[in-house]
């Protein structure tokens, strides 16, 4: 019964990363639920989520370009640095300042990425500049850090960031959320695997149906005409997912 709800959550997390990003909210109570401590867990769903990640990535490579003041090289080497940081962060928090820590970290992902929009639109009526490469670099780095320590949430995060230094196609925006995504998981996942914190039982069989799920996801939700729609479904998923962390275990 735990094998089978880590394949049935990988599965559905595999798609909704690639369609929105916020896999781990099922993730990771999944690992929970089959008996992993909460760092481990969250360190696990990030391992997991990798392969899901690249197989969207995949099906996102011709939507690519770089929009706003910061290269696409830049962005990478700074989100490579970022989650070094977040990962590294992470191996010294105990469970139970992580498990406080979780809920509110999802709200403020999900509140976030729905306050995007807004902030584009406030600033472009008033004729500011979109976000200069500096700053674009220092978003970057904090929603990296953010992502190497806790991996629920990241792809909402990324959308937000990516609104925020100036991209505007969502769809552009999701394969590099797809892509940037796979890399933070790697570079996470292998400080992970160093300090013996991936309980590999469970990850492996999480891996095959997260990149099942991933490729999935990302050959439908580019069918998406009306991404209007698929805002409101990210922002939805991340309200209740946040609101489940916020129950008493």
């Amino acid at each position: 019964m735990e094998t089978l709800v880590l394949v049935v959550a990988g599965l559905f997390a595999g798609v909704l990363n690639a369609v929105a990003g916020g896999g781990t909210f099922l993730a990771f109570p999944a690992l929970v639920f089959a008996g992993v401590p909460p760092v481990a867990a969250n360190a696990t769903a990030t391992l997991a989520a990798m392969p899901g990640y690249i197989g969207s990535a995949w099906a996102y490579r011709h939507d690519l370009r770089a929009e706003g003041r910061l290269g696409l090289r830049a962005i990478c080497a700074v989100a490579g640095i970022g989650a070094f940081a977040g990962a590294g962060l992470l191996l010294v928090t105990s469970d139970a300042v992580f498990t406080g820590v979780v809920p509110w970290l999802l709200l403020m992902a999900t509140f976030i990425f729905a306050a995007g929009p807004v902030v584009l639109t406030f600033t472009r009526k008033r004729g500011l500049a979109e976000a200069g490469p500096f700053l674009s670099a220092v978003v970057v780095l904090a929603v990296a850090i953010y992502g190497g320590y806790f991996n629920g949430g990241l792809g909402i995060m990324l959308l937000a960031a990516f609104g925020l230094i100036g991209y505007r196609d969502l769809h552009n925006m999701n394969g590099l959320k797809n892509g940037l995504s796979a890399l933070l998981s790697l570079i996470a996942s292998v400080t992970f695997v160093a300090a013996g914190m991936i309980a590999w039982q469970a990850a492996v069989p999480m891996a095959i149906s997260t990149a099942v799920g991933g490729f999935i996801g990302a050959h439908y939700s580019r069918k998406i005409k009306n991404t209007k729609y698929l805002r409101m479904f990210i922002v939805a998923v991340g309200l209740v997912m946040s609101g489940l962390f916020f129950l008493p275990s």
